[in-house]
C-alpha cells in the first residue's frame, strides 16, 4: 500500500486551492459508479477530468438512498440490477486514477462501510488510489472508527453541513472535515434546479465563521451560470443529476460536452 499517510496534505483542498488561484474555484462532478455498466461510467468519469472537471466524486450504488433525487435514484438502482458490487467502486477508482490525474472522493452512505469493515475499505480505497470519502448520512460524533481510519490512511473526510445545522454542528463539521466541508444549498434531496437556493451563501459564511478554510456547494447547481453563481462566494461548485442525467440521455460524450460547458462557469 502506497500513497498518503497520516498528516499528509489533501491533495483535494489543494487542487480546490490551485482553482481559486487560476480562476474562480473548482468544478466537482459527481457521477454513479456502475451506471450505466461499470466500464461505461469509468469511461465518463474520464470524461470528466477531460473536460474541465477538477475533482470526481464518485458515488457507489445503495439500496436506500434516502438522500438522492429521483435522477441519482434511478441510475444507482440500474446499477445495483446489473449486479453492481461495492469492490467495482475500487475498480472504478482504480481504472479512472490510471487515465488521469485527478483526485476521487467516493460518496457513500455508511452502512456499505461497516458492513465491508472500516480499516479494510480505507486500505482498499488508498490503494486504488482514492483520495478520500463523502460520507452524507455520518456525523462526526458518531465517526470515531472513520476518523481514525482516516488519520492513519492521509484520507480526506468530507462531511455535510445544512442551512438548518446549528452552529455547534457546523463547528463540528469545519473540525472534522479535510479537502472541504460539503454545504448542502438546499432543504431535502437532491436533484438539477432553475435557482440555488440562496440559503447557500449564507451557510458558506457560516461556516467561514466556524473556520472553514475550503467550502463546495452542491445540489441544485445544473448551468455554468449557476457555477458561477456559487463560485462568487464558495471555493468550489459540486454537479451531480446534471451530469448524469446527460450520461443517461446521450451517453459518454453527451457527459463531456455538459462538463465542458460548465466548466466555462469556473472563469476568472
Amino acid at each position: 500500500m502506497s500513497g498518503a499517510v497520516k498528516g499528509a496534505e489533501s491533495r483535494v483542498e489543494s487542487v480546490i486551492a490551485q482553482r481559486k488561484a487560476e480562476a474562480s474555484g473548482a468544478l466537482v462532478g459527481y457521477l454513479p459508479a456502475g451506471f450505466p455498466d461499470l466500464k461505461t461510467s469509468i469511461e465518463a468519469a474520464v470524461a470528466l477530468a477531460q473536460n474541465g472537471v477538477d475533482v470526481i466524486e464518485l458515488g457507489l450504488p445503495y439500496s436506500d438512498p434516502v438522500m438522492d433525487g429521483t435522477v441519482i435514484q434511478a441510475a444507482t438502482q440500474q446499477a445495483l440490477s446489473n449486479g453492481f458490487r461495492l469492490r467495482d467502486g475500487f475498480t472504478a477508482v482504480r481504472e479512472i486514477t490510471a487515465q488521469v490525474d485527478i483526485p476521487i472522493l467516493v460518496m457513500t452512505y455508511w452502512n456499505p462501510v461497516l458492513q465491508y469493515g472500516v480499516d479494510r475499505f480505507a486500505d482498499d480505497l488508498l490503494a486504488a488510489g482514492g483520495a478520500g470519502l463523502i460520507t452524507p448520512d455520518l456525523i462526526p460524533d458518531e465517526g470515531a472508527s472513520w476518523l481514525a481510519a482516516s488519520e492513519r490512511t492521509g484520507l480526506d473526510r468530507v462531511f455535510l453541513a445544512a442551512p438548518s445545522s446549528t452552529d455547534e454542528r457546523l463547528r463540528q463539521a469545519v473540525d472534522a472535515s479535510r479537502g472541504f466541508v460539503y454545504a448542502v444549498s438546499t432543504m431535502g434531496i437532491t436533484g438539477a434546479r432553475s435557482d440555488v437556493d440562496s440559503a447557500a451563501r449564507s451557510l458558506v459564511a457560516r461556516l467561514r465563521d466556524a473556520g472553514a478554510t475550503s467550502t463546495c456547494v452542491g445540489i441544485g447547481i445544473s448551468t455554468a451560470a449557476q457555477v458561477a453563481e456559487v463560485l462568487g462566494y464558495a471555493d468550489g461548485a459540486i454537479v451531480g443529476s446534471a451530469l448524469v442525467k446527460a450520461l443517461a440521455d446521450d451517453g459518454v460524450e453527451g457527459v463531456g460536452r455538459l462538463a465542458a460547458s460548465l466548466s466555462a462557469g469556473t472563469a476568472a
